[in-house]
């Protein structure tokens, strides 16, 4: 009786372990499955510590240990060599949904990370931060500006991570960072319109432009950083905010405008020095709040004024130094 009795109380153990188990694996699911809702988890880089991270909606796909490195070998078509030759038939267009895409990505910032090897992972980018997909015709033509001042540490890891993204979502692209020079008071917005007004200078066709922070690394590659009918904002959830807005009207970080949509709105605002503030006006622009309504028609693009210093472009990017000026100097109170 004592054997038989033991034996059903092992019996009925192992059914509670079995069910305890198979309560926490459907709640392991149901956490990933929450997180897969979300489209635009960002990371963004700390020397601390991890960046912030851009996290896209879920789509069935198949992650991989190390989908930032794209090596030719990931099937990833490269750009063939220019040779003469006859001319060659007109592609196809680009997929609406790039079928390249892994999803989810491993974002990590402790490796070192030299520029050789981001150009060796990123054969088929072009001097200058160019890329077109050899294989497809895509819809845009797309600029992605970063505005810079001494973030080199941040610069190599975000064109690590950003230049198989961009790639795998089959984008034709240029990357230009917008360095200010000296060590005045940072303006990122008064950069931004630079960033617009020089690459279009270098090439007229671009039709959409996606403004970066260069701390800024998007978690899954499906956040396809292309423009819509209206402007979009990419990093709506970042780890440094709990993934997270910080307060509603946000559009910092990451945002992404159609040339018509930038022009619109008289780009963004100049007379922002120093961080924040900046990205409450641009919001404020699309919405047509009242008073910014009226300082946008004298405050913009139309207004931005700045002498080019060098135009250097390097294998992974075209990095413009500018002038920009100094803040205003306020008279004393009182």
């Amino acid at each position: 009786m004592t054997r038989l009795l033991g034996g059903t109380l092992e019996r009925v153990c192992k059914a509670v372990l079995l069910l305890c188990l198979l309560h926490f694996l459907v709640a392991v699911i149901l956490y990933f499955d929450v997180y897969a809702q979300h489209l635009a988890f960002f990371s963004r880089f700390s020397a601390r510590g991890p960046a912030r991270a851009l996290h896209p909606a879920a789509s069935s796909s198949t992650n991989c240990s190390r989908p930032n490195t794209t090596a030719p070998s990931s099937g990833l078509p490269e750009a063939p060599s220019a040779r003469p030759g006859p001319t060659a038939p007109a592609l196809p267009p680009c997929p609406d949904s790039p079928p390249g895409l892994v999803g989810r990505l491993l974002i990590e910032f402790t490796s070192p990370m030299p520029l050789e090897r981001v150009q060796r992972e990123n054969p088929g980018v072009l001097l200058g931060g160019r890329y077109v997909p050899p294989d497809c015709t895509p819809a845009q033509t797309v600029a992605v500006i970063i505005p810079f001042r001494h973030r080199e540490h941040h610069l190599r890891y975000w064109l690590h991570y950003l230049h198989p993204i961009l790639r795998r979502q089959r984008l034709r692209y240029g990357v230009y960072v917008i360095n200010q020079h000296g060590e005045d008071t940072f303006n990122r917005a008064k950069l931004l319109n630079v960033g617009f007004l020089e690459a279009l200078k270098e090439d007229a066709t671009y039709d959409c432009f996606i403004f970066s922070d260069v701390d800024l690394v998007p978690m899954d590659d499906r956040n396809l950083y292309r423009c819509g009918d209206q402007p979009r904002h990419f990093a709506i959830a970042m780890d440094k905010f709990g993934f997270r807005l910080p307060y509603a009207g946000y559009f910092g970080g990451v945002s992404g405008l159609s040339k018509a949509q930038f022009l619109r709105i008289n780009g963004f605002p100049n007379e922002y020095w120093g961080w924040g503030g900046e990205d409450d006006d641009i919001f404020n622009r699309f919405t047509k709040i009242q008073n910014t309504k009226l300082t946008m028609k004298r405050d913009g693009i139309g207004s931005v004024r700045y002498q080019v210093l060098e135009v250097s472009r390097q294998p992974l990017f075209t990095n413009i130094t500018v002038d920009i000026g100094r803040p205003p100097s306020w008279p004393p109170r009182g």
